[in-house]
């Protein structure tokens, strides 16, 4: 888009065209043929040109010592027409960027724009459609974070935060391409970490993650002795959910589902934390109950389950609580793995209500049986018939599933990986013995040596051998002779869940088999 620049003095337009700028055309296409007839670079013939004493003035202006300086006339006029560029309001506008900090956006600073010549067209490029660096959408500037800006009444082509329609033209999209095009969220607030999670469905029963983010935020951090939040949790995490809340507010969320766990759920101020996060974020988190949590930890890793499985336990180990469902699968396997839960319990122990009470930094021998001992007795509880009957002889058909920071960590350790990778760990499988060699490694490493392995860190080091112990006391439990680790859980199961009540891999697959004429592609029903 071409933008005029108007004379501050006279008001006028400049000239187009005219002798001047034939002779500055007609000089530049000289000096390009020289350059590429001598082999020269588009640099050195611009140099020489700039810096001829027998080159005309094509501005008309009196010659000056700047002038006799190797630079290039195509700088200089940007100079030139930033000088008369008539004094604007600077816009206050935020970009975020990938790791969460808030930057100026591109052209926002504290200097004038006289002392910066040359980069007021590289601005307007930069800032046009309102788009900032890589892309992105500038932020609005007079929406609170985390409530998205409501259409106005009555308008078919209303325009969401990147520009698009979405009225008439993203319904006509739905009716056309069913529902894939839309994001669906995923946020849960549990004991130790802040996790968000925002998608879209692809195939029948997947979908592709377009955004994500996660944070040890530590809420439940003395909860088990004041039965309170403390001030300092409470601060990291709306400082999180801060974070969340944008993410949230710059993507046309269709649906979205805000949790709390077992921090919220023990803590006399839970109510009142989650109205100050409100209030403070525009988020509405909604607590769970533990049997809601177990099912959500199911259709999370429901896709990890094999065809050949007839009987899984998998459990969930948490920060303030660790949930354990058993799955029964017989010959008639349903959609939703979910429906296949016989026996589900929740323990009131994770991994750093248990390291606070035995202590996590140094931790003996001793002390880890005891912790185990604990455990134990809480599983002693738990009234659920044996597998025995369901599992055949010799066939693998019974394992457990683990799906926490305890069996990615342990995962991560056994690969030997330089740094955490998801990809890697999720859906890998661990045999009896590999997990015991595991336990036993960590077990052996003081504190700084568990701090400086990249799979745990400093922020884990301490609660890692809580939940070694939670896994011992459940593999005595059930004993298997393998595991298979999820770097999956409850944002997934409420995508999954929340997906499957839309019916959108319903619509995805009518298409498709009205497309192929009457034959239905393959994949997950739900």
């Amino acid at each position: 888009m071409d933008i005029n620049v108007m004379d501050p003095d006279s008001g006028a337009k400049p000239p187009e065209g005219g002798a001047s700028a034939a002779a500055h055309v007609e000089g530049r296409s000289s000096r390009r043929r020289k350059a590429k007839r001598h082999g020269k670079q588009r640099e050195a013939a611009h140099a020489t040109g700039a810096g001829s004493a027998d080159s005309p003035n094509p501005t008309g202006r009196p010659h000056s010592p700047e002038q006799d300086q190797p630079a290039r006339k195509r700088k200089r006029r940007r100079s030139k027409s930033a000088s008369k560029t008539p004094d604007v309001p600077k816009a206050v506008v935020n970009v975020i960027d990938a790791g969460q900090n808030v930057r100026p956006a591109d052209g926002e600073n504290d200097r004038d724009p006289a002392q910066n010549p040359g980069k007021s067209r590289n601005r307007r490029k930069k800032n046009r459609g309102g788009r900032g660096l890589q892309g992105r959408p500038l932020a609005p500037s007079k929406t609170s974070p985390g409530v998205a800006k409501a259409p106005a009444a009555g308008s078919g082509h209303q325009k969401d935060a990147r520009g698009k329609t979405s009225d008439a033209q993203s319904a006509e999209a739905r009716e056309k391409h069913g529902y894939v095009n839309d994001l669906y969220a995923a946020l849960d607030l549990g004991t130790n970490n802040c996790r968000l999670l925002i998608a879209q469905p692809t195939r029948p029963g997947q979908f592709r993650v377009v955004d994500a983010f996660s944070r040890i935020v530590r809420l439940g951090e003395g909860l088990g002795a004041s039965r309170r939040l403390s001030q300092d949790a409470m601060d990291r995490a709306v400082e999180a959910l801060r974070i969340c809340a944008t993410k949230l507010a710059h993507k046309p969320i269709r649906r979205m589902r805000l949790i709390a766990t077992e921090a919220c759920r023990a803590a006399e101020n839970g109510e009142e934390f989650l109205a100050r996060v409100t209030a403070e974020t525009g988020l509405m988190l909604e607590i769970i109950d533990r049997e809601t949590e177990a099912r959500l930890a199911v259709s999370g890793c429901s896709s990890l389950v094999g065809r050949e499985a007839r009987s899984v336990v998998l459990f969930d180990i948490g920060g303030g609580s660790s949930e354990i469902a058993v799955i029964r699968i017989g010959d008639s396997r349903s959609s939703r793995l979910a429906n296949h839960i016989t026996h589900w319990t929740s323990l009131p122990v994770g991994v750093v209500t248990l390291s606070e009470r035995h202590g996590g930094r140094d931790v003996t021998p001793e002390v880890f049986a005891a912790m185990v001992a604990e455990v134990e007795g809480m599983l002693a509880g738990f009234d659920c018939p044996p597998l025995g009957p369901l599992r055949r002889q010799g066939a693998e058909d019974f394992h457990l599933i683990g799906t926490s920071g305890t069996v990615t960590t342990l995962a991560g350790v056994h690969l030997d990986l330089p740094r955490y990778d998801r990809r890697r760990v999720d859906g890998v499988w661990l045999s009896d013995d590999e997990v015991s060699a595991m336990q036993d490694k960590l077990l052996s490493w003081d504190f700084a040596g568990r701090a400086a392995n990249p799979c745990i860190g400093p922020d884990r080091a301490d609660l890692v051998l809580a939940g070694c112990a939670i896994l011992e006391a459940i593999r005595r439990r059930w004993p298997s002779q393998r595991m298979r680790v999820a770097d999956r859980g409850l944002r997934e199961g409420l995508l999954t869940d929340m997906m499957a009540d839309d019916g959108v891999w319903r619509r995805v697959r009518q298409r498709r088999n009205h497309n192929t004429g009457g034959h239905e592609e393959a994949g997950t029903k739900r």
